[in-house]
């Protein structure tokens, strides 16, 4: 307690340089935590995603779609347990501002595939009941302030027109990870529509879905499988590539890849300035108290205990820093996501950030301290007490 009281003083003797160390590190540190919270929003989808599902879609692109007709066919491959599959609808909420992901489905297969998507069981069946129905995530009704029964109007961009959809239902997710910001309609409304609206006639492009979701018996058979679903439709006029979900997912990571390694890269950065600011902070400290150092060597006090001074010190106004400036990450992340919107699904501070930035906190008070205290424990007794008024 004697070295702690000891410590605080020292640290707050010069209170404004002090002050302004410690804003300095609230703002790097809770800074770093906001920069690695939205690293991990790009990977949010990743981390939700199921070993026992495949995607099946275009080789060529996803703005290529799939005939109907692969469904039966994918069906009879062995290993595969259940299929389903879905469209991009791409629809506009009032604004392009409220950007959502729209998926026209299957409505039974595609919600057998995704347990985690929780709806009761009434609401259930009356989407499946009404072809002008969809569902929404509880985080996007709450958004709008949507409820049970009313009606979205959504302006196509893909499938152009204005499109009413009737909530019947509301999901939530079985986990923090379950992303709560999609919509799904039907699938068949959707096909309906593109067959009365475009004069391709009954087939066009109404009998063709983007991807096909695929579950599977053993996560262990996901290389195998996938091969004997492309390889049916090998040398055919639509041939497909089929990968596991996870991969499928890291392919749109993918191509913000250099975005994010700069992002991560910025976060670094921040804390090596930082650290910067504390090693100054710190050698400013140490050299104004030449003169008490060498006096303590003097009383007798071995180099260790100066040592100690200066490393307590340090690490005390690191993590006094640290701990507000995480405490301060958490309604940073707050307002980042709400002033995004829509753009970042799961958005929240996990606690491997957390230690991270507690990491981050105590790494800069011990390097900062370093050079000084390694100086100090060295000093001549006789040259410092020179610098003694």
């Amino acid at each position: 307690m004697f070295l702690l009281r000891l410590l605080l003083k020292n640290a707050f003797r010069h209170r404004l340089r002090t002050l302004l160390t410690l804003v300095g590190l609230v703002v790097a540190i809770s800074a770093f935590g906001l920069l690695r919270t939205i690293v991990d929003a790009w990977y949010a989808g990743v981390d939700a995603t199921s070993s026992t599902r495949l995607i099946t879609r275009s080789s060529i692109s996803l703005t290529f779609p799939l005939p109907l007709n692969y469904a039966e066919r994918i069906k009879a491959v062995e290993g595969v347990s259940g299929i389903s599959w879905a469209n991009w609808f791409g629809g506009i909420y009032v604004t392009e501002r409220n950007f959502f992901a729209q998926f026209a489905v299957d409505a039974p297969s595609y919600l057998a595939l995704y347990p985690e998507f929780q709806l009761d069981e009434a609401d259930k069946q009356a989407f499946f009941r009404d072809r002008q129905g969809c569902v929404v995530g509880r985080k996007l009704a709450g958004k709008f302030g949507w409820k049970l029964g009313d009606t979205i109007a959504l302006r196509g961009t893909i499938y152009p027109g204005t499109w009413r959809f009737t909530i019947r239902g509301i999901y939530q997710g079985k986990d923090a990870k379950t992303d709560e910001q999609q919509m799904f309609i039907h699938w068949q409304r959707l096909a309906d529509g593109i067959r009365a609206r475009v004069s391709a006639g009954p087939s066009g492009k109404a009998d063709y879905v983007g991807v096909y979701v695929v579950r599977i018996h053993n996560p262990d058979d996901a290389p195998l499988v996938s091969q004997r679903i492309d390889a049916l439709f090998k040398n055919s006029l639509a041939e497909t590539l089929t990968e596991t979900e996870k991969a499928f997912q890291l392919g749109f990571v993918s191509m913000s890849e250099t975005i994010l390694l700069a992002v991560q890269a910025v976060s670094f950065i921040i804390i090596l300035i930082i650290m910067a600011v504390m090693a100054n902070t710190m050698t400013m400290t140490a050299r104004e108290r030449l003169a008490e150092y060498a006096t303590l060597k003097a009383l007798g006090f071995p180099p260790a205990f100066v040592v100690k001074l200066l490393f307590g010190e340090s690490l005390l106004i690191a993590l006094i820093g640290g701990g507000l400036g995480i405490a301060a990450t958490f309604p940073m992340a707050q307002a980042f996501v709400k002033a995004a919107g829509t753009l970042f699904p799961i958005f929240q501070v996990s606690m491997l950030t957390v230690a991270l930035q507690a990491l981050a906190a105590l790494v800069v008070g011990t390097v900062s301290a370093a050079w000084p205290a390694w100086k100090m424990s060295r000093i001549d007794i006789v040259q410092g007490l020179r610098h003694v008024a």
